[in-house]
């Protein structure tokens, strides 16, 4: 039997011809990426590394809340509104489900 992640984005591309909306999270950070599956490319990214969420004082909450806009915006930019949303190996609850909401607030559709 295959593991969630691999069941996830198997349906995923079966249905969808959208970018992915990647998410990744570790004890200390969160990442965001856009991926284009059929060219390999990575179209924009955002995580809790960059100097500007880095520098403020905020709880993980809000670090993915920040997260997830900045990837909005800087998929927008590039020209990328609709993807779909790639979990990976983790349930829609807590900061994946903050980043996403944040995310589609800001204006991308999935």
């Amino acid at each position: 039997m295959k593991n969630r992640s691999e069941r996830i984005r198997y349906k995923l591309k079966k249905v969808s011809k959208r970018n992915r909306l990647s998410v990744y999270k570790s004890n200390c950070h969160i990442y965001a990426q856009i991926i284009n599956d059929k060219d390999g490319l990575t179209i924009a990214s955002s995580s809790s590394l960059e100097s500007t969420i880095r520098d403020k004082e905020l709880n993980k909450k809000d670090i993915a809340e920040l997260v997830g806009k900045e990837i909005a915006k800087k998929s927008i930019l590039k020209g990328v509104k609709d993807v779909f949303f790639d979990r990976g190996n983790y349930k829609y609850h807590g900061l994946i489900k903050i980043l996403a909401e944040a995310a589609r607030s800001e204006g991308l559709n999935f």
